[in-house]
């Protein structure tokens, strides 16, 4: 997984003219976002939000499907790049082992060279209909959705 991950962070350096790693304004974790997502949302029963590449640093590459605790509240989270954006998408449920999914999805991503991935990242470009401010330890980042979501809605 070493060198697919190398050779993503090379061509998404190149694709969106980001320094090399440790260059330029420091970016906040992926995961920070997605945890502060969560909790300016008042831990809800789910959501899904896409996030430019160039506003965080990717340390979730290579999972597709996995637990995320915030504060108590366990998420499946069902994650993908999909160029320019990294695409989540948060279910509150309780823990439960989700390697072999996480591995399937992996699969079909490689299978299939990322193609439908990236083309859902153009559309989704051109489809995003609302934004919000995610807060973090090294400043404002901007997630994308789709449709505006329902506060408290279970589905």
């Amino acid at each position: 997984m070493v060198p697919l991950k190398k050779l993503h962070q090379a061509f998404l350096r190149l694709a969106l003219l980001l320094p090399a790693e440790g260059g330029g304004a420091p970016r906040p974790r992926a995961s920070e976002v997605l945890s502060q997502h969560l909790l300016q949302r008042g831990l809800p029963h789910w959501t899904s939000y896409c996030v430019k590449y160039s506003s965080v640093r990717n340390d979730q590459f290579g999972l597709s499907h996995f637990n995320w605790e915030v504060r108590g509240a366990n998420y499946h989270v069902l994650r993908t790049g999909c160029f320019p954006f990294i695409k989540y998408h948060c279910s509150r449920a309780p823990r439960q082992d989700l390697a072999l999914q996480d591995r399937c999805f992996t699969a079909l991503k490689l299978i299939n060279l990322g193609i439908p991935t990236l083309l859902y990242g153009i559309g989704s470009w051109f489809l995003v209909t609302v934004t919000e401010t995610v807060h973090t330890r090294y400043g404002p980042v901007t997630v994308y959705f789709l449709n505006k979501e329902d506060e408290n809605a279970m589905y």
